[in-house]
């Protein structure tokens, strides 16, 4: 055979197999007396088409007309009701679990939308509502039916609800009925339980109420035990107490455990109606039999007290003796070890089933859940002989749904605890070095709360810093990102180098340039997915931001230009356009043009057109960051770029793209409002003062004893003053008197004033907080005070920082706090809004010194008196 004649026999082949895949296709088409049967009248109208369609159409036919009956009764109420609701009447006795469920939407959307007149034509979808409420298919049909009639009970009026469903309410109660009309009536007396008078419920409804909860059958009892909370919101305090709170206690000793669990729940959310007296004499010996019944024999009802033990130490802490207080405790550390054995401090799981290891699972997860509470109600200060070996237990436990919830409430445990957080420092490194990324994720949710507050000293600690070193917490969090970069994890990636933006606050910067920084560069330049390489840019511009040597900054920008702006792959040149564009938000306008925009605009020459075209949408934003006319020759050089691209570009997206921004360069100076630009320049002031105030920081800190023996100084005058018997008038006076402060003076009171910031110099900025502030409206301050030794007491001593607490989180607050409320996450620096005077400068009166705080950061501002 030849080579021919093969290919040409596979090609009938092939024309074989398509000819069997279409015979299917061909036999699936409607015949012609299908289509017949399917065919409408066009001349009918929509009230016949419907008739017809529910009495001779098929199932599909007919549940397309039941949807649509909302609109058939906004266009045709009175025929819709005459002609078309008896035909679905007649359809639903025989109609299938789909066109029910249609039929209970259309007529909820009805009752709800009030788009006919509830008197006129309520009483005939009641009907018809109460009529499938007791379908076959109790399951599906009958619930949905219910919750239809739930549902229209917000909706109706008193008077309705009293004639239409209170009469059928009491039929359907009798124990002649079946138990799943009772059920309905425990749900519907629930509900109108709030639409009534309380007097009106205890006449009518209470009795009721009173023979369900009788039942002979467990289910009925347990249904209207759950609508007791109802009833005893409806009927008042006082009648709870002598009508409902004697049936509560009945149904908690019932022998089935789905009523006692019921009872334990409604008890529950009772609470802050009932009195101490009735807590004491009354509640506490129930939930206490409760509790001990379910611990040795009912380990199902376990989940559920388990879940609700928070709400109940907490409702009845108050009515609480000391014995008491004990057996709760007591009794909840028992149920967070419930089925692990300990031996030697460690858990090991004992040889229990499948069903009954996962209840003990539960029970452990709610305890998990529920710690933070209990630590309110054990003390926070008895903390450590209490809780900890639980906590520690929770933390290690060997079920990760039990860890993950733990780390979920971590952050929760370290507001608690304040300055006793110590405490619980190998369990945060445990969270993090934990095996499964789900507990690590479940910590990142607040791990920049808890990296703050774990690393304070908290109060009452003078003068020392407020950093606090955690063994093994720098390998930890280096490994929990090795872990989440190798998983297939993305998003928990990229969220942990999102939270990583907040180490300035809690590590030194030394620590952050040798332990992550090169990290940083390497998800940068080799990681394959895109946010993972914009989020850890971002985090690597903040941690450049705020670190606070020169080399360091100088050597982590030559080699963003180097690795990126350079880079061989264009892939890390768009990256390195991602990265201006983090830079323009969190450096100021004379920093970013200094050392970024010279190589962004160098890429107008790249050789690949995806990188000049975002190049070109950067435009804009590029020439807002030049500030004229000291920075004419960058705009020159921008105006180059822009002329390069009309003239040389080839690419056809790029050259439509450039055209476009041509005309909106043009546009920007004039659309733009004077407020707005000008409120972009005092932020860009701002941060460019703080930039300064970083540089000179750094000098300071290389001349320490200097610094200190300024200090001193300083503090030596004042103890003499003190001494001496001067008056605060008296110096200031003796002040603006004397002659002008020499310059060597100056040098060290401005030291001594840069000092002052030290302990605000490393508060990280996230990106969402960085663009929130340039919304914020910024007012100019008072003129700054100058450097006269006379200036008062506030400018002769440096400001400590322990006098100013750290924030919880990076959140906006409002200007007018004073200044001991938590620091915002915002800058970092001391805020100024004027320069440094010159030493020699005159004062012709005193000033003082405050501070504030202002967009988003700590403030420092002067004022006159």
């Amino acid at each position: 055979m030849t080579l021919n004649q093969s290919s040409l026999f596979g090609q009938i082949e092939d024309l074989q197999d398509l000819a069997i895949i279409e015979r299917p296709i061909r036999r699936s088409l409607k015949t012609a007396e299908e289509i017949d049967k399917l065919t409408v009248d066009e001349d009918l109208n929509d009230i016949e088409r419907a008739v017809y369609l529910l009495s001779s159409g098929q199932d599909i036919q007919r549940a397309s007309v039941v949807v649509n009956l909302p609109n058939l009764v906004r266009q045709n109420p009175a025929e819709t009701f005459r002609r078309v609701v008896p035909k679905v009447r007649e359809v639903l006795h025989v109609a299938g679990v789909e066109m029910q469920l249609a039929a209970a939407g259309s007529f909820l959307t009805i009752l709800q939308d009030d788009i006919v007149l509830i008197q006129t034509h309520t009483h005939s979808i009641l009907q018809i509502v109460l009529l499938n409420l007791d379908h076959r298919d109790a399951a599906v049909v009958s619930n949905a039916w219910l919750e239809t009639l739930l549902s229209a009970i917000d909706a109706l009026p008193k008077e309705t609800i009293r004639q239409e469903i209170l009469g059928p309410l009491v039929s359907k109660a009798q124990l002649s009925q079946s138990v799943q009309a009772r059920m309905a009536s425990c749900r519907i007396l629930g509900k109108v339980a709030g639409k009534f008078e309380s007097s009106m419920l205890k006449k009518e409804l209470l009795p009721l109420v009173r023979s369900l909860c009788q039942d002979v059958e467990y289910e009925v009892r347990s249904c209207m035990c759950r609508q007791l909370e109802n009833i005893a919101r409806g009927i008042g305090v006082d009648h709870t107490k002598v009508m409902v709170l004697p049936e509560l206690v009945e149904l908690a000793r019932d022998e089935g455990s789905t009523v006692r669990l019921a009872a334990f729940d409604t008890t529950v959310n009772l609470l802050e109606m009932l009195d101490n007296d009735d807590r004491t004499r009354i509640v506490f010996p129930l939930v206490k039999t409760f509790c001990e019944k379910c611990f040795k024999a009912d380990e199902a009802v376990l989940a559920s007290l388990s879940f609700q033990y928070g709400r109940l130490c907490h409702g009845l802490s108050g009515s609480f003796t000391d014995e008491q207080h004990l057996w709760f405790l007591e009794f909840y550390k028992k149920l967070c070890v419930l089925g692990l054995h300990l031996e030697n401090g460690h858990c090991e799981s004992q040889a229990y089933t499948l069903e009954l290891e996962r209840k003990y699972e539960t029970v452990r997860r709610n305890c998990a859940y529920n710690f933070p509470a209990m630590v309110l109600f054990a003390d926070p200060k008895c903390f450590l002989s209490e809780l900890y070996p639980t906590f520690s237990s929770l933390c290690h436990d060997p079920e990760i749904s039990v860890r993950r919830t733990a780390a979920d409430g971590f952050h929760e445990v370290v507001k608690l605890l304040g300055p006793n957080v110590h405490y619980i420092h190998k369990e945060l490194v445990a969270l993090l070095q934990d095996e499964s990324l789900e507990v690590l994720d479940a910590l990142l949710n607040a791990l920049q709360d808890t990296l703050e507050l774990a690393t304070s000293r908290g109060e009452g600690t003078g003068s020392e810093s407020k950093q606090v070193n955690i063994p093994d917490l720098i390998p930890a969090l280096a490994a929990a990102e090795q872990k989440a970069a190798a998983s297939l994890r993305w998003r928990v990636h990229e969220k942990l180098l999102q939270k990583y933006a907040c180490l300035p606050r809690v590590v030194s910067g030394d620590q952050i340039y040798f332990r992550f920084l090169q990290r940083m560069f390497a998800i940068v330049t080799t990681n394959n997915v895109l946010p993972v390489q914009r989020e850890a840019a971002r985090t690597l511009c903040i941690f450049l931001r705020y670190n606070r040597k020169q080399e360091q900054r100088q050597e982590i920008v030559g080699k963003v230009v180097e690795q990126l702006a350079q880079g061989k792959s264009y892939w890390n040149r768009l990256r390195y356009l991602d990265l201006c564009e983090i830079a323009m938000d969190l450096f100021s306008k004379s920093y970013f043009c200094k050392y970024f925009l010279g190589p962004a605009l160098e890429l107008v020459n790249d050789p690949v057109a995806n990188v000049r075209y975002k190049l070109c949408r950067m435009l804009p934003r590029l020439k807002a960051s030049i500030r004229l006319p000291a920075e004419k020759h960058l705009l020159q050089q921008l105006e180059f770029c822009v002329r390069r691209l009309l003239c040389r570009e080839k690419d056809k997206d790029v050259v439509c793209t450039v055209r476009k921004i041509v005309l909106e360069l043009d546009k920007m100076d004039i659309t733009e409002p004077y407020h707005k630009r000008h409120e972009r320049d005092l932020l860009d002031q701002k941060k460019e003062t703080e930039e300064i105030l970083l540089l000179e920081m750094e000098q300071l800190e290389r001349q320490p004893i200097d610094g200190k023996l300024t200090i001193d100084k300083h503090a030596e005058k004042k103890r003499r003053d003190s001494k001496s018997g001067l008056s605060v008038s008296k110096s200031i006076s003796g002040s603006t008197s004397g002659t002008m402060p020499s310059s060597s003076a100056g040098k060290e009171l401005k030291k001594a004033k840069l000092s002052r910031s030290r302990s605000l110099s490393s508060h990280p900025s996230t990106s969402k907080m960085v663009n929130a502030e340039k919304t914020v409206k910024v007012k100019e301050s008072g003129k700054e005070c100058g450097n006269c030794p006379g200036s008062g007491k506030s400018s002769l001593h440096p400001v400590n920082g322990d006098t100013l607490p750290r924030s919880h989180h990076f959140g906006t607050t409002s200007s007018s706090a004073p200044p001991a409320s938590p620091a915002s996450a915002m800058p970092v620096l001391i805020r100024s809004n004027t320069e440094h005077r010159p030493s020699g400068s005159k004062e012709t009166q005193p000033r003082k010194l405050s501070v504030q705080r202002k967009s988003n950061s700590f403030g420092m501002q002067t004022g006159r008196e």
